[in-house]
């Protein structure tokens, strides 16, 4: 669907678009080169708290744009907790740069994503980021999607009994996982050693704002069920990770030029492309992040620090 852009845009130009069948829409009727009204803000809350994805197509913006965007959202944090590990265009610390080239050259070998396998954003963090957005810059013309999950909706669809003995459990996230591995797949946890992050969440989350409740695990940062034996623990994530990655609960979206992505990362996990290995093309997109709130638990309780601090946005001055 192309975008019918709007120079003022408001709530009646707004058009929000459902594109699978438990996550995702697209947006047309509005243009992010200027500043939005609070009740065109307002209805893209309720749209992204209703799909979960948003996608946005030929938004010709920038670097500024984009943060603006973001915040209406919440706090915009900076680019990154490990801001020593990625690269930030000059002037724009709230942006990191998704880069196949940056990755070559770090890596040695072809790579078009810092984490090509499912997971949520920084969920080693005690408050991971509650949204993440995503602006194409160059996109090849065929490959490079991104695919998104419903944690909700896989929450939902578990039998009774399953759902109260996970309410129960908490997990261990950090870099890596289960298996000790960082962004370019061949640095392993030795980048965080100076500045260890490691959280333990509700295996169930209550989402602050729709009080739906989320299956919060994911394969690139939960390493382990706290409680169980070993063997347990691997046991009852691999189930959790096999129900939360069923095609039916995800969307699949084509990245083209001046497109734009928006998620809610508490509700939501996502896999960057593995299609591209075998093509000369180059792929640069552009992130930044909400910054997030501690995830609370079926009981009330809430998530436990055992590493780091909280991730903020930095002090308006």
């Amino acid at each position: 669907m192309t975008a019918v852009l709007n120079e003022t845009s408001t709530v009646d130009t707004l058009a929000v678009s459902p594109i699978a069948g438990y996550i995702g829409a697209e947006v047309s009727g509005v243009s992010l080169l200027h500043e939005l009204g609070p009740d065109v803000q307002s209805a893209l809350r309720d749209a992204l708290y209703k799909y979960k994805v948003l996608f946005f197509r030929d938004q010709k913006i920038g670097h500024a744009e984009q943060i603006r965007f973001t915040g209406y959202f919440g706090p915009v944090t900076p680019a990154h907790p490990l801001g020593y590990t990625v690269k930030s265009p000059e002037g724009f610390p709230e942006v990191l740069e998704v880069d196949s080239r940056i990755y070559a050259k770090r890596s040695g070998s072809k790579k078009y994503s810092y984490a090509s396998f499912w997971h949520q954003d920084v969920t080693a963090l005690i408050n991971p980021p509650a949204m993440t957005v995503l602006r194409g810059e160059l996109v090849p013309e065929v490959g490079g999607d991104t695919t998104w999950a419903d944690l909700g909706a896989a929450y939902d669809n578990l039998p009774s009994s399953l759902q109260k003995f996970l309410e129960g459990l908490y997990a261990e996230n950090r870099f890596g996982g289960r298996t000790p591995r960082w962004v370019n797949g061949s640095e392993s946890e030795s980048l965080t050693q100076d500045k260890l992050i490691v959280s333990e969440h509700p295996v169930v989350r209550v989402h602050p704002v729709t009080g739906q409740r989320l299956i919060y695990v994911n394969p690139g940062f939960t390493s382990r069920i706290v409680g169980v034996s070993p063997r347990q623990s691997d046991r009852i994530l691999d189930l959790l990770f096999e129900e939360i990655t069923d095609p039916a609960y995800t969307v699949r979206v084509r990245w083209t030029p001046d497109s734009m992505g928006i998620w809610d990362n508490r509700a939501t996990i996502h896999q960057a492309p593995g299609d591209l290995d075998h093509l000369d093309v180059v792929r640069v997109l552009h992130r930044t992040t909400v910054e997030g709130d501690i995830p609370v638990g079926v009981d009330g309780q809430r998530s436990r620090s055992i590493h780091g601090s909280e991730f903020r946005a930095a002090p308006v001055s």
